[in-house]
């Protein structure tokens, strides 16, 4: 089986013959019916190798072809992107659900992003990191975006990378309303689709248009003065 006939949302491993899969699970959430269902699928198929990613996610992995979509169904999961040029994952620690040092809610408003942006075709992957202190355990600074929470708001990057070419996002707003997030990103996210490369990632683009450019064509500029 070719790449371009392997199993939605499955991952052809180094074999040639067997694939891993990412079920979606929003900001790293899991109830004990998943995880009792995802304990029942890896006995039931014997999947080889079950992995924690570095994106909060679950990846199951040494499955033929023939039994994933019998997999997903046992799981009753959605499959989670990990090659499409779209939202990858939110990735969000536990902000002040259960963390002493938590100002903000991460957890919640990470997946208020993540429902936001699921499905949104984009031109490469994106990552992003919600943080609910300046610890910034969700890493933030090096996903295309980082939100982090402070006493009086969030704060908002854009364009950061770890990959090879790793790179500091670009601060854009500094404590900010959840809403006024929501309607930055999107006007980042809009901006970036309509001038971004084909899988051209976020902090690639911020270089060779310039952050100048960028923060010219996406923030909202004060109201001029009489």
């Amino acid at each position: 089986m070719s790449t371009d006939d392997a199993p939605k949302g499955a991952i052809l491993q180094r074999d040639k013959e067997t694939y891993a899969i990412v079920p979606r699970v929003p900001c790293g959430l899991l109830t004990k019916e998943k995880l009792r269902n995802i304990a029942n699928v890896v006995e039931k198929y014997d999947i080889p190798i079950i992995k924690l990613t570095s994106g909060h996610r679950i990846a199951l992995v040494g499955m033929k072809a023939d039994v994933i979509e019998n997999i997903y169904a046992d799981l009753d999961m959605e499959p989670g992107q990990a090659t499409e040029l779209c939202l990858h994952y939110v990735q969000a620690c536990p902000g002040t659900e259960v963390c002493k040092f938590g100002i903000q809610d991460s957890l919640g408003f990470g997946v208020r992003l993540e429902n936001l942006l699921t499905g949104r075709e984009l031109p490469a992957k994106l990552k992003v990191g919600v943080s609910g202190c300046p610890f910034s355990c969700a890493e933030g600074l090096v996903r295309d975006i980082g939100v982090t929470g402070k006493k009086k708001g969030w704060t908002v990057s854009f364009g950061g990378n770890s990959g090879r070419q790793a790179r500091i996002g670009d601060v854009l707003a500094e404590e900010i309303s959840p809403d006024e997030v929501i309607a930055l990103v999107q006007r980042c996210l809009d901006y970036y689709c309509q001038h971004a490369r084909k899988r051209e990632r976020t902090a690639r683009f911020i270089e060779r248009i310039s952050l100048e450019t960028f923060k010219a064509a996406v923030l909202e500029q004060p109201a001029a003065k009489d």
